[in-house]
């Protein structure tokens, strides 16, 4: 059976993860924010909540494996709720150096994400502002690895990570069943080396790995 598959709630994420009870401790936190505030604020799907640990915490903290100890600066685009930034940062909040920054536009999912981080102590700050806005980009500048969930499709958001790429990012995207379709129509137009790997979370999705990052 997939590992993945075996997350059912948080103590079967605590096996899979092999974390700490400190930092199990900090995602009990998140969790417990993310079910008071989803009630004002639509957060993640309502369908999704009784499968949060695997359908979000997990499928977020699957990123880290596939990153190294030398990507500590990161940007998550288009954050909503967190994932997978914010339970990267609370993941590597003991990697020394380590810094997340969360971007999202949306006023009230950005009060949301201060609060997690306030009350977890996760290495990480948020930008209430567009992927795409110049001030975003000249605040944040390039980065060691990037991240994206359900942000748009590839050809998009790869204009829109663009400007944070330096010849050694590493970017981690969470793609659904159509990522083959994505990554065909997305390589028209941008040169890129890729790998894939399977979803731990999803059944039908996948991680894609995108370095080396140029326009055709």
């Amino acid at each position: 059976m997939d590992k993945g598959q075996q997350v059912l709630d948080a103590e079967s994420f605590f096996e899979v993860a092999h974390v700490s009870r400190e930092t199990m401790d900090r995602l009990a936190v998140y969790e417990s924010l993310l079910r008071k505030w989803q009630g004002s604020i639509n957060l993640v799907s309502k369908s999704t909540l009784d499968e949060v640990w695997r359908r979000h915490f997990w499928d977020s903290a699957q990123l880290l494996a596939h990153s190294t100890e030398k990507d500590l600066k990161w940007a998550d685009l288009g954050s909503g709720a967190g994932f997978p930034g914010l339970v990267l940062a609370i993941l590597a909040r003991e990697r020394p150096g380590f810094q997340m920054n969360l971007v999202e536009s949306d006023q009230r999912k950005s009060v949301f994400l201060r609060e997690v981080i306030r009350e977890t102590g996760a290495p990480a700050m948020v930008h209430t502002s567009r992927i795409e806005a110049p001030e975003t980009i000249a605040a944040i500048g390039p980065c060691d690895a990037l991240s994206a969930r359900a942000c748009a499709p590839l050809d998009r958001l790869l204009g829109w990570a663009e400007p944070y790429f330096s010849p050694t990012t590493e970017a981690f995207f969470l793609k659904g069943s159509k990522w083959q379709e994505e990554l065909t129509l997305a390589q028209k137009s941008w040169t890129f080396r890729v790998t894939s790997y399977p979803s731990q979370a999803d059944p039908e999705g996948c991680v894609l790995k995108v370095e080396q990052l140029a326009r055709v």
